[in-house]
């Protein structure tokens, strides 16, 4: 090998006063003798002792508590072309493998992550390489790994790849005609680059004999909807027959890269209804199919193998940070008193958005890595080591590529990937991939299982109460809610906001809407503080509101759930996103029904243009246009009228999201302020101003 710096060798060093257990921590199996190269395997982690990274395990050592695993294998990613050959002090891949040889392991785990216009989605972790670079990927960074992974030095090892997080799911969701898509994600389905890029890697690293390929395939809170579930998997069947490429490159899939989805929620199922609502409808499941990674893992690992993939594929689920412990951790189901407390209750999972991603407060540690722990699930893996920024919350130089994501922010309010909510995100934190102590040590203390070993010098002290708890504004569906500042020894990170004891949301600053409410109905609130260390305040005294009146369902089952995709009450649209929901027993014919959003256009041209811009069961479904109401009531001269064409509205299902908006034919300003059936919620919430008719008769919402 040759040398790096001091302080490679100072790890060495360290490295050999430690136990050869400790050096090849093995995934809960025997140590086996080293595997020939040509005795390929079904599972490359059955029987394998894994490589541990001992630049890593250095520095997970270093932190309070972190000794207990810092013997624990990971993944290394190669992030940039210059990660091959090294940066700075970093290992190149060569030393890891050399290093893997010296530890007397079998098992290899490597992350390649540099395609074209990289993770077109996500700021944080963009690339070096422009959308149109396909040549410079397989040039300069796909051959030259598979130059190095092909050396016989390294054939007794199992190498495993996780090739290319986060592109092909984007290709599925963020690509045109979505909340979340953006013009980067349109551009690279455009070109197939990604689709090529991937193909090639599977085809070029596939044809070394000890290399298993694993396909990166999202995690249940970005493709567990069925209009996302089929189409992804569709998705990668093809990219993995591009380039060269055939399924039997593909060993496998991985769920939960980088990721904080919950591998098992024990406490709620899919199938749960509370007073004749079904889990699915609740806020935070919002129509998924799936709660968690376990059971997202094992559907897609058969609707794979139906699309034409080996029927022996199999599976990995990343566990460096989806344990979720510590005090807040639930210990039974959440309350009946409706699906929302239900679910938010008793839901492992506490962030305040299954789509948050970035440096997530409150998580911790989860499954350490562990072969075959449930059917057809080849392991439980670290992918990203623990430790590890997802992004900087704040824009940072740099020379790696990488650029400022929002998400990160802990300020921010959120985009049409999160429902438009607070993101979450720890403050203070690094470029992608640089170590973030204050992270891992939150990641320690809320582990799951726990940890053994003691944490050092912890921070144990609590923050003050919050107090001045307020309403500031109310709605026929949200209360909105301020408080005062508390203070800490080191610093508050969030406010954690109850709802009759039950947690409803997070807060980074001292104020927070609650939405999804019942017209006419008493509410009580409390917050409470939470600081890094995850050290939670008492409760601020107890605040209640009672929402403003709307509409009830009158005598039919259908209700119609509204957002506000506008950002500006005086722009020249108007945007929304729009639900039907049938709350009843049998299946509602669509041809019948119409929902009605009333508005007042003020001056200018009084003929409009009206457009889905996107719907679930398609635009082609949706029609749309407006008509002058007759109403002399305040801010509801007109109304847009929805129709749905044909077809039917099964019992507790609902239409999916249709985006819709709407201008005047001169293009001049709306004043939206006042208008009857507007409101500034951003995510989902019943709507009792808009209307839904099934024939003549008003069977939801009031009428102006």
């Amino acid at each position: 090998m040759r040398s790096r710096s001091s302080t490679l060798h100072g790890i060495r060093r360290k490295f050999a006063a430690l136990s050869a257990l400790a050096i090849g921590a093995a995934l809960a199996v025997a140590v086996p003798t080293p595997a020939s190269a040509a005795a390929r395997v079904d599972n490359p982690y059955a029987g394998a002792k894994a490589y541990v990274n001992p630049q890593w395990s250095a520095k997970a050592a270093a932190e309070p508590g972190g000794s207990v695993i810092a013997d624990e294998p990971s993944f290394v990613w190669m992030d940039r072309i210059a990660a091959i050959e090294g940066a700075g002090d970093a290992m190149s891949l060569r030393e890891h493998l050399d290093e893997a040889l010296d530890q007397g392991a079998n098992l290899f785990q490597v992350v390649i992550y540099d395609l074209p216009g990289r993770d077109c989605a996500a700021l944080a972790s963009n690339g070096e390489l422009g959308p149109t670079e396909l040549d410079r990927y397989k040039t300069e960074y796909i051959n030259p790994i598979a130059d190095v992974l092909d050396d016989p030095a390294y054939a007794n090892l199992r190498i495993v790849t996780i090739i290319e997080p986060d592109s092909l799911p984007n290709l599925v969701t963020n690509a045109g005609g979505t909340a979340g898509s953006t013009t980067q994600c349109a551009t690279m389905k455009a070109n197939g680059n990604y689709e090529k890029g991937v193909g090639y890697a599977l085809h070029t690293l596939g044809a070394i004999p000890n290399v298993y390929n694993y396909v990166d395939a999202g995690h249940h809170g970005w493709l567990g909807w069925d209009t996302n579930f089929v189409p992804a998997a569709q998705e990668f069947k093809k990219a993995a027959t591009t380039e060269g490429a055939t399924v039997a490159d593909v060993q496998g899939f991985i769920v939960n890269t980088a990721n904080y989805s919950a591998l098992k929620e024990p406490y709620f199922k899919v199938t749960d209804s509370v007073n004749g609502t079904t889990v699915r409808q609740s806020k935070w499941v919002d129509w998924n199919f799936y709660v968690d990674e376990l059971s997202f893992a094992q559907a897609l690992r058969t609707e794979l193998v139906n699309q034409g993939f080996a029927s022996n594929i199999g599976m990995l689920i990343d566990t460096a940070r989806n344990g979720w412990g510590g005090s807040a951790r639930p210990t039974a189901a959440g309350p009946l008193t409706n699906v929302d407390d239900y679910v938010n209750g008793g839901r492992i999972d506490r962030r305040i958005h299954p789509g948050n991603w970035c440096n997530q407060s409150g998580a911790g540690i989860g499954e350490r890595p562990t072969s075959a722990p449930e059917a057809g699930i080849d392991a439980y893996v670290w992918a990203k080591p623990p430790g590890e920024s997802d992004g900087n919350s704040q824009p940072v130089e740099n020379d790696e590529g990488k650029g400022f994501d929002q998400m990160c922010d802990p300020t921010y309010g959120g985009n049409g990937r999160n429902g438009n909510s607070p993101t979450g995100a720890l403050a203070n934190s690094p470029l992608a991939g640089h170590w973030f102590s204050a992270q891992f040590q939150e990641l320690v203390r809320n582990a799951y299982p726990p940890l053994g070993g003691g944490g050092g010098d912890d921070d144990t002290q609590a923050p003050s109460a919050p107090t001045g708890l307020t309403v500031t504004g109310k709605t026929s569906g949200s209360v909105s809610l301020s408080w005062s500042a508390s203070t800490d020894n080191t610093g508050v990170t969030a406010y954690d906001v109850y709802r009759a004891g039950v947690q409803v949301g997070s807060s980074a600053t001292t104020s927070f809407t609650d939405t999804g409410l019942t017209a006419s109905t008493a509410y009580s609130y409390t917050v409470k503080a939470r600081d890094a260390a995850g050290n939670v305040s008492a409760a601020s005294a107890a605040v209640s509101a009672t929402t403003s009146a709307g509409g009830g369902t009158g005598t039919g089952t259908l209700k119609v759930q509204y957002k506000n995709n506008d950002s500006s009450a005086t722009d020249n649209q108007i945007r929304m996103g729009l639900q039907l929901v049938n709350t009843g027993s049998t299946a509602v014919n669509l041809s019948t029904v119409k929902v009605r959003y009333w508005f007042t256009p003020e001056a200018g041209a009084s003929t409009f243009g009206t457009a889905c811009d996107y719907a679930v069961l398609g635009c082609g479904s949706v029609t749309t246009g407006v008509t002058a109401s007759g109403s002399s009531a305040a801010g509801a001269s007109h109304y847009l009228e929805v129709g749905f064409g044909s077809g039917t509205l099964a019992a507790g299902a609902s239409t999916g999201e249709i985006q819709l908006r709407l201008n005047k034919s001169d293009w001049s300003n709306f004043n939206e302020v006042d208008d009857y059936s507007r409101s500034t919620n951003t995510a989902y919430a019943d709507a009792s101003k808009i209307g839904v008719y099934v024939g003549s008769t008003l069977t939801w919402g009031t009428a102006p």
